[in-house]
This record gives structure tokens, sequence and C-alpha cells, in this order.
């Protein structure tokens, strides 16, 4: 059956500890390149994983990520998408999809699933990474993550007020953003003054 319960032996990235490193190929500007995570490091980092190329929901996902791409790089970020294909599927994938043609961002191939299992999110059933988000500051440590099911796409305009979130709390320690903040709107000084009066 579908539902029985299945020990889970897989080892999870943990929010405020370092995110996992890795280096693996991927296609990008119409070449295929290495693409280290840790030359990333001073900036804001997307680690994007999707269950594969020539799918249904995936170029959904990833063309609405195209589209906001400008904006996100003005916020100090990058994106890297992973999936298990290979390089050449993806370079397959872009030469087919008009969609496809528009992202000017990485995707790397993970085709072992050994990142996917750093981050949690490889299904060893089915071979595919699952949907999985990961938000990583300049310091290469994992402020928020989003993992769901492979038949429910993610809205690029949550990634981005949580990355502006993140973002806000990095360079404004003594401030927290409240329920749909957005840039702009107004912050909580932690203290005993707020308590119970929220």
């Amino acid at each position: 059956m579908g539902n029985e319960y299945k020990e889970n032996i897989a080892y999870y990235p943990i929010v405020g500890y370092n995110a996992p490193d890795f280096s693996i190929e991927a296609y990008f500007n119409d070449q295929i390149r290495k693409i280290n995570s840790y030359d990333y490091r001073g900036s804001w980092l997307v680690v994007f994983f999707y269950p594969g190329d020539f799918t249904f929901v995936c170029p959904t996902e990833l063309g609405d990520l195209a589209e906001k791409y400008p904006e996100i790089k003005k916020i100090g970020a990058e994106i890297l998408a992973i999936s298990t294909d290979s390089v050449y599927v993806h370079k397959a994938w872009h030469d087919f999809s008009p969609l496809v043609q528009k992202i000017k961002y990485p995707l790397l191939s993970d085709h072992n699933g050994d990142i996917s299992r750093k981050y949690g999110v490889y299904s060893e059933e089915d071979g595919i990474a699952m949907r999985g988000t990961f938000i990583i500051d300049p310091d290469g440590i994992l402020k928020a993550m989003e993992v769901t099911d492979a038949s429910v796409g993610r809205s690029s305009e949550e990634l981005i007020r949580k990355l502006e979130a993140c973002k806000f709390t990095y360079e404004h320690g003594d401030q927290v953003c409240p329920a749909n903040w957005k840039p702009k709107g107004e912050t909580l000084k932690p203290g005993l003054d707020l308590v119970g009066k929220i």
C-alpha cells in the first residue's frame, strides 16, 4: 500500500547550520561546466531541486523562476537548479522548450543523487529529487527550506518574500519579521516588553 510507514534513514540539513557544499557539472550558457557551491560564498544562494526535465510541473516552476531571476539577482541572490538528469538531457530540454530557453541560471546534474541525498530530498524509490528549495546566506548557513510533493508546484513570489526577509534579518540582527512581512513593512524587536502584547 502507498501509505505504509517507511523508516526514514535520510540525513537532513538543519536550518541555522552550514548547508552541504557540493561540486557537480551543470549546463549553463550553452556550455557544460563545473559548479562549486562554495564559490557562491559572499552572496545569497537559492538551491532549487526539482524532479526532472521533460515533465509537467517542473518547466512551469523553472520558467516562473526565470521571469523572476532579475528580481532575485537584484536582492543579491543566485539560483542553482538541480535535478537527477544528465547535463546532456538539460541541454536537449533547453534546446527543445521555449520556456526553458528563458533560463539564465545553471541547471545542475545530480545524476547519482548524492547532492539530493545530502539535502534530504532524494526519493530512493523513484530515483529523483523531490521539490526542495533552500535559502543559504552569504556565510553558507541554511536560513530557510521548503520541501513539497512532486505534484505541488512552488511560488517564486513566496520565495522572494522569504529571501527578502532572510536578508533583512541577516542585516538587522536585532529585528525579526512577522507573518507576511515584505520590505518596508513593520518589524519587531524581541524583548520582554512585547510578551503578551502581540
